[in-house]
């Protein structure tokens, strides 16, 4: 049986290619036209810590994981409300709750995450050691967790 793509790729969120992207850990050659290619599974998930605390809870400040999905699997491409329902269950987080303040409940956003590498893969038999070292890596990225007000 054939591994899902995002677990092929070490890319556990299916983050997608764009002309720019440099990100720390990607593979040197990018085989997947669409998806983006890692060494590893620590750098795959680094990306993803980094993707959502930088972009979508410092740039958009989304906080909750109803505005989180919304954006990140958009109605055009994914049932969004079964993947909110979906990340709200696995996460125990509800889809309107405040995920809060990264660097005070980082528990939150790594549970965000593994749910939605979850819905993403199908699978739940994630590396959870890779996760958190990714968590790691990101906040070893130079930079601060933003407070939203």
């Amino acid at each position: 049986m054939s591994l899902p793509r995002g677990i092929r790729n070490n890319n556990p969120l299916n983050i997608r290619r764009t002309d720019k992207d440099q990100w720390k850990g990607m593979a040197e050659k990018q085989t997947d036209p669409t998806f983006c290619q890692f060494t590893s599974m620590e750098w795959g998930w680094r990306a993803a810590f980094c993707l959502l605390i930088r972009t979508y809870y410092s740039k958009y400040q989304l906080s909750t994981i109803r505005a989180i999905v919304s954006r990140w699997a958009p109605a055009t491409e994914n049932n969004t409300p079964e993947y909110i329902a979906n990340v709200s269950h696995l996460s125990g987080i509800g889809p309107d709750e405040p995920l809060g303040d990264p660097s005070k409940v980082p528990s939150h956003w790594q549970l965000l995450a593994a749910a939605m590498a979850i819905q993403e893969n199908g699978r739940h038999d994630l590396d959870l050691i890779a996760l958190l070292r990714g968590w790691e890596l990101c906040l070893n990225a130079s930079f601060h967790f933003p407070t939203i007000t």
